[in-house]
């Protein structure tokens, strides 16, 4: 595994393949903040977070996403999110929470 490919989570701080998190990111146009699902990246300033219950609920209960991101995160943006984590209790991705 290559160092370029390596991501930290913005809540657990755990270094892993970048594929293993869910990117989130300001534009770098715009200064929006978007959940990134695509497989075209988006351009700006980005954040990963772990794809599990405990480090979505500390990145939104201590604003980790927007520190890293320096930019307020919209209320729009959780919802999807916590949809996505809790369609995934049976696919329990490795997650090492603080």
């Amino acid at each position: 595994m290559a160092a370029k490919d390596v991501r930290r989570c913005v809540s657990c701080r755990r270094l892993a393949p970048r594929q293993e998190f869910w990117r989130v990111v300001r534009l770098a146009d715009s200064r929006r903040v978007v959940w990134d699902q695509g497989d075209r990246r988006a351009m700006g300033r980005a954040a990963y977070v772990c794809p599990c219950l405990p480090c979505v609920a500390e990145a939104q209960k201590k604003r980790r996403l927007e520190r890293a991101l320096k930019t307020p995160v919209p209320a729009t943006l959780w919802p999807d999110l916590w949809a996505q984590v809790q369609g995934q209790v049976g696919d329990s991705p490795v997650c090492n929470p603080n």
